[in-house]
């Protein structure tokens, strides 16, 4: 297991770490691939029963790394998995918008599945959310069922700021939480939301001042109940929930395919890095 993703278990739960607290946990290829193998490996793990997810250091997830947006300012990709933000480069070689296309019969690319793959766990997983949760981030926190969230943190769907489109799930997972309105608001303006906001949204389940101690709290009383009828009832309420998630994860690698290296989306970067107010040309 890579460093950047520390897993311990005791008593049927799994203590999940994003583990690169002097970059506030960003999110760069190795962390994608980590994350992605974290979950995969828990899948089948004996005698499990939940998972706790939560960043070491001062933040949850600060988002993609930095250098990825300097990458595009300087014409590149974002640098992240399979050379861009969450793979789109690689999925412009297979077909736009079919997700049998991708590895393993996977409805999800690598950044995606960062994300996405909390929700094929068989058990419950809860997020414990502190520090910042931007971009990236607030997606992997959304891909969990639960979260536990310090009013202070620091969220954001952020990457419409730097020109892009959510494309770690989050369109979907945010959808199930939000009304129709608020989706909208958060995901065109790309602002910084508090945890207090968060949960008045509907977007964090409990505000907590120790995420992590009243996640594993959760964590402990799960464990102790029937690990079938968890299972079981884990499987009937993402059955209702998650249909549709294959198309919209496909049409979110299409949009962000389509804007990456394009003149206002390397406006965007070139604005944010510069802080400066970005010159957009009009959509052809």
């Amino acid at each position: 297991m890579s460093e950047r993703v520390t897993i311990n278990q005791s008593n049927g739960i799994a203590d999940v770490r994003l583990n690169r607290p002097e970059k506030r946990n960003a999110l760069d290829g190795a962390m994608f691939a980590a994350l992605a193998e974290a979950g995969d490996s828990l899948k089948s793990a004996p005698g499990l029963r939940a998972v706790v997810i939560s960043g070491e250091g001062p933040s949850f997830c600060a988002g993609l790394d930095f250098s990825s947006f300097q990458s595009m300012a300087d014409g590149g990709g974002a640098g992240g998995p399979e050379d861009g933000a969450g793979g789109e480069k690689a999925e412009r070689k297979k077909p736009a918008g079919d997700p049998s296309a991708l590895a393993d019969g996977r409805i999800t690319h690598l950044g995606q599945h960062a994300a996405w793959v909390w929700q094929e766990l068989p058990v419950p997983v809860i997020a414990a959310v502190h520090g910042h949760a931007l971009g990236g981030g607030i997606q992997i926190a959304l891909g969990a069922d639960i979260r536990f969230v310090h009013p202070d943190t620091k969220l954001s769907v952020r990457e419409v700021y730097w020109g892009l489109v959510p494309d770690m799930t989050g369109t979907l997972s945010l959808a199930r939480l939000v009304r129709a309105d608020v989706l909208k608001d958060l995901v065109f303006t790309a602002r910084v939301f508090s945890g207090r906001e968060a949960f008045e949204l509907g977007i964090a389940t409990k505000l907590s001042d120790t995420p992590f101690d009243d996640a594993m709290a959760l964590a402990t009383e799960i464990a102790a109940l029937s690990p079938d009828a968890v299972r079981g009832a884990k499987r009937l309420v993402n059955g209702l929930l998650n249909s549709g998630a294959a198309e919209q994860f496909a049409a979110e690698r299409s949009i962000i395919g389509s804007l990456i290296g394009t003149p206002n989306q390397v406006e965007s970067v070139m604005a944010g890095l510069q802080k400066r107010p970005p010159n957009y040309a009009d959509p052809t």
